[in-house]
């Protein structure tokens, strides 16, 4: 029996699934295919020749896509005095310490990024296992862990946005929405493919992009070529 409603079994007739289509026709046929009544997130999935389970190959990192993801991302600071400041100046959304830290322990995750300076990670820490498994954990390797709050801040609220493979290999990714016109779309998705070509490891092996599949939120999977984007 299908796990899958009617709308998605008559998305996934109008495709045959297997054939690789040029990037430009596969974004047509996504936006022709979705079916949700909400404005559904455009996705990219990304097999890599990578072992996942050794710390070397392990692939990470950002990109400021140029039309960013369809909304500004809501950004929380913990920070004190003229960090505090600077942080509000900057645009983000709260910014506080201990009564933040209380926030959160309560609860409270509604925000996309967390940063923090350096000197309350102390304090930010018991935050771990909240914000640990929702990737929200302010984060030395990916910036925002700083006193450069100021930066970090415009950078998250211009679109900068974070990778990471899975324990399978592959990044999962979203690079708009639906609603998007298709070149907004396709200079998205190349500004992540350079980054993610960027962040390769160097004891990675053989053909680094294995496989890419774009796909909407509800809707059905087309595999295209990502070394299209690279030419």
């Amino acid at each position: 029996m299908s796990k899958h409603g009617k709308k998605y079994e008559q998305a996934r007739k109008a495709h045959e699934t297997g054939n690789v289509l040029p990037i430009d026709k596969a974004l047509a046929k996504l936006k022709d295919l979705a079916y949700a009544k909400f404005d559904e997130s455009v996705d990219v999935d990304v097999n890599l020749s990578i072992d996942p389970d050794k710390g070397d190959q392990v692939v990470r990192g950002s990109v400021t896509l140029p039309y960013s993801k369809g909304r500004q991302a809501r950004v929380v600071v913990f920070a004190k005095g003229d960090y505090a400041l600077q942080a509000e100046k900057a645009g983000a959304d709260v910014v506080g310490s201990d009564d933040l830290v209380d926030r959160v322990l309560g609860g409270w995750t509604d925000f996309d990024f967390a940063v923090a300076t350096p000197d309350l990670m102390g304090i930010v820490g018991k935050l771990a296992k909240i914000l640990g498994p929702q990737g929200k954990l302010p984060n030395k390797k990916q910036g925002t862990v700083t006193f450069d709050v100021s930066q970090i801040v415009k950078e998250l609220k211009q679109g900068r946005v974070f990778f990471k493979n899975d324990k399978q290999g592959i990044v999962h990714f979203s690079f708009g929405k639906a609603s998007f016109d298709n070149p907004k779309l396709r200079e998205n998705l190349v500004a992540f493919i350079k980054a993610l070509v960027a962040a390769k490891p160097a004891a990675s092996k053989g053909k680094y992009l294995k496989k890419m599949t774009l796909t909407t939120t509800m809707g059905v999977g087309i595999q295209v070529n990502p070394d299209e984007l690279l030419s």
